[in-house]
Order: C-alpha cells, then sequence, then structure tokens
C-alpha cells in the first residue's frame, strides 16, 4: 500500500464512495461498449449485403461501358462525358449512433436525364444513355459504402476506446481501491484493538 494512505474513517468513507462511483461508471461504460458492438455488427450486415451489390452494379455498369465503347468509339465517349455541365452534389451531414458522430451524405441530381447530361437525343444512341445510368447507379452506390463504412471505422475506435476504459477499471482501478479499503478497515480494526487493550492496561493500573 502507498506510504500517504491515511487509516482513518473518514478515508475509509471517502474511499467506498470512489468505489462505488468507479463501479457505477464501469457499469455504465460496459452497456456502452455491449450497445456500440450491436451496432457495429448490424451496420456490418448492411454493409457486406451493400458491397455486394455495388460489386455486382460495377460488374454490369463495365460491361455496358465496353460494348458501348466498342461499337461508338472511345472518342465519342469522352466527348459526350465532358459535356456534363453540373456534377453531382454531395452534402454531407452527421448523426449519433450511442455519442459517436458519423457521417450522413446525401446526394443530389445523380440521376440525369439526357439532356441534363448535357446532350440530347440526336446523335447519341440507347447504349449511352444506358451506360450513364448504370454508372450514376455505381456512384449512389460508392456514397451509400463510403457513408456506411467510415460509420464503421468510428464506431470501432470507439469500442476499442471504452473497452480500454471498461479493462482499467475492471482490472487495475477498482481492484486497487478495494485492497487499499481493506488495508483502512484491517488497520483501522488494529488501532481499536490497540486502544481497547490500553485503556484496560490504564483500568487495571487505577483499580
Amino acid at each position: 500500500m502507498p506510504q500517504d494512505i491515511k487509516p482513518t474513517r473518514s478515508e475509509l468513507l471517502k474511499l467506498k464512495k470512489q468505489i462505488k462511483l468507479a463501479k457505477s461508471g464501469y457499469n455504465l461504460l460496459k452497456k456502452k461498449r455491449d450497445g456500440l458492438i450491436l451496432e457495429f455488427f448490424d451496420i456490418l450486415k448492411t454493409a457486406k449485403t451493400i458491397r455486394r451489390e455495388l460489386t455486382e452494379i460495377y460488374k454490369g455498369a463495365l460491361f455496358k461501358v465496353n460494348i458501348t465503347r466498342a461499337t461508338e468509339g472511345d472518342i465519342p465517349i469522352k466527348s459526350l462525358a465532358l459535356s456534363i455541365a453540373e456534377p453531382p452534389e454531395i452534402k454531407i451531414e452527421t448523426k449519433n449512433i450511442m455519442g459517436v458522430t458519423v457521417p450522413k451524405i446525401q446526394a443530389q441530381q445523380l440521376k440525369k436525364t439526357s439532356f441534363e447530361r448535357g446532350y440530347g437525343f440526336i446523335g447519341v444512341s440507347a447504349r449511352v444513355d444506358e451506360a450513364a445510368e448504370a454508372f450514376e447507379k455505381v456512384i449512389e452506390y460508392v456514397i451509400r459504402v463510403a457513408e456506411i463504412e467510415t460509420s464503421m471505422k468510428k464506431l470501432l475506435k470507439e469500442i476499442e476506446k471504452t473497452k480500454r476504459r471498461v479493462n482499467a477499471l475492471e482490472y487495475e482501478i477498482i481492484p486497487k481501491l478495494e485492497k487499499t479499503k481493506i488495508f483502512i478497515s484491517l488497520r483501522l480494526e488494529e488501532m481499536e484493538r490497540e486502544n481497547i487493550f490500553r485503556l484496560k492496561r490504564i483500568k487495571k493500573r487505577i483499580s
């Protein structure tokens, strides 16, 4: 035990309050950790599904672009791509998951008409529109994946942080406080016995 510990009743009462507070904090942090883990695994399921869908959508979009390039040629396709006047507008907000701030990404003007893409129907085949629509869908899924995976990283970081605090309380702080409480209690009992013995000796001498 540290040398500066004073084996007094006031110190014992103070220590008991600290232990109670530490245990209360431990229980709250444990609940938070468990809640965060559940949230993480829920999001993980969604992430796996969206990732799988993104892969399939990307493959389909790539196939459509390759077909369009083969029939229309690379130069016309690049020219049409450069004609897009307004890129998609991305708006990033935040939401709260058990005290963790995660991104909420909203995209506007992802899906466009032929005119909104900067070209009309004249001189443009249906394959071009199909390829453009397919990649607009890819962008939509990429944004969703970015939001979900960033949320997962933030939750995982908070889980590790909370886990360290829970472990510190469980294996270091609370046991140390308990040992100190036992030390003070035993020391007070010893002092009490010494006082009783001393009083008996004094009483015996007087009598």
